[in-house]
């Protein structure tokens, strides 16, 4: 049995995105097999700091709340890291760790010293990179501090987990990183983690924000650039016109709201949908199933979770022809796939969506069905394969 040390910059109930989601699913799936998983990371007041949930023992260190500046963000993580590499060395007396999992650059530090302290094989999984983010503009800091980080620990792991085939490439690509060092494993999604509320309540939250004769269109995720949801706002002018009674529904937070609430008056749009702002994951699960189609326009999308939820909440998706979007979403058959970054053939794409019945009953059947090639359980599996080859390795050594 192995016992494996992962360390993320948050997980449940600090949840800053869809990394804390991912390491406690895969963290409690790991344990199904017998192997002992600790997981470091940090938490507020609100969290002990230490306890054992869903098979997985979780070690919190408090760190000051995060800045919202990019530059202070980097001297935080600086700071953060230091904070879990003491902790992380006070674990490694109290257990004998046989490999070190850290999750993006923001662990890096601390897994690196923490590997090389417990002479243990170090994996990193890179969600996302700082060059995507940016579309290559990563010349300045601190884009180029954090650029830095990521080429030096995917060259440093024994092991790079991407979870896409396109994040393999970029890897390689951006990094210099022999594509056989880097495990493509996708993430996964628990439809009974999607459960929403009963149908009346259901009736209820869409009466909020569309009538029943209006069709409504869902934009969800961070609002940063590179999600695209400014493509989507563009589009949005003609579909109204093509198909009167239609609706916008933004929800999430980020960077980019301001802006994307300007567009939206300039578009003369502001009465035609809502910003919704950040919510957890009550509401946001029961926003799938209210709406008429889920819009993912990425400009950049490592993988594409929205799409999967989506398709698990009965909920017909349409997303950029990009990136992991690529893989997650078949066009055609599990939901559709629209030019990237060209918002007329977006509107094109709904419209067409939201006057095909037929269409949209099918593409919901099959995204039933295809979001199960993407069980946690599988993602469990694959990820054990890595620790055991690194460790036999080392074993054999």
């Amino acid at each position: 049995m192995n016992t494996v040390l992962i360390l993320s910059w948050e997980y449940p109930p600090l949840i800053e995105g869809g990394l804390a989601r991912h390491v406690r699913k895969l963290s409690e799936n790991l344990t199904d097999d017998g192997t002992e998983v600790h997981v470091l990371t940090r938490g507020g007041e609100e969290s002990p700091p230490e306890e054992l949930a869903g098979g997985v023992h979780i070690h919190r260190v408090r760190e000051p709340t995060r800045p919202t500046d990019l530059g202070q963000f980097v001297a935080w993580v600086e700071r953060m890291n230091a904070d879990m590499l003491a902790a992380g060395v006070e674990l490694g007396d109290r257990f004998d760790f046989d490999l070190v999992h850290g999750h993006d650059w923001l662990v890096a530090m601390a897994g690196d010293h923490l590997a090389r302290r417990f002479d243990a094989p170090l994996v990193t999984t890179i969600h996302a990179t700082e060059h995507g983010r940016h579309q290559g503009w990563v010349d300045r800091h601190p884009q180029s501090h954090i650029h830095g980080v990521e080429r030096w620990i995917t060259n440093r792991a024994d092991r790079v987990i991407a979870c896409s085939y396109y994040m393999r490439e970029q890897i390689a690509d951006i990094f210099g990183v022999d594509e056989e060092r880097i495990a493509v494993i996708p993430n996964g999604i628990d439809p009974g983690d999607l459960q929403p509320h009963d149908a009346p309540e259901l009736a209820r939250l869409r009466s909020e924000f569309a009538a029943p004769d209006e069709k409504l269109v869902l934009l969800i995720g961070r609002l940063v650039y590179e999600k695209g949801f400014q493509l989507a706002l563009e589009a949005m002018p003609r579909l109204v016109e093509a198909v009167p009674g239609t609706r916008f529904l933004v929800a999430g937070s980020g960077t980019h709201e301001p802006e994307l609430r300007r567009q939206t008056t300039e578009l003369g749009l502001d009465q035609h949908g809502t910003f919704l702002g950040w919510i957890g994951d009550d509401v946001l699960h029961s926003l799938y199933p209210i709406a008429d189609v889920c819009v993912v326009p990425s400009i950049y999308e490592p993988f594409g979770l929205v799409a999967l939820e989506a398709m698990a909440s009965g909920c017909p998706c349409i997303v950029a022809d990009t990136g992991g979007l690529r893989e997650v979403v078949p066009h055609g058959e599990a939901g559709l796939r629209f030019r990237a970054r060209d918002p007329l053939a977006l509107g094109e794409m709904v419209e067409r969506l939201l006057t095909d019945a037929e269409l949209r009953e099918r593409l919901v059947a099959e995204g039933s069905e295809h979001i199960l090639r993407f069980d946690w359980a599988d993602v469990a599996r694959s990820t054990r394969a890595v620790y055991a080859e690194l460790t036999g390795a080392r074993a054999r050594a």
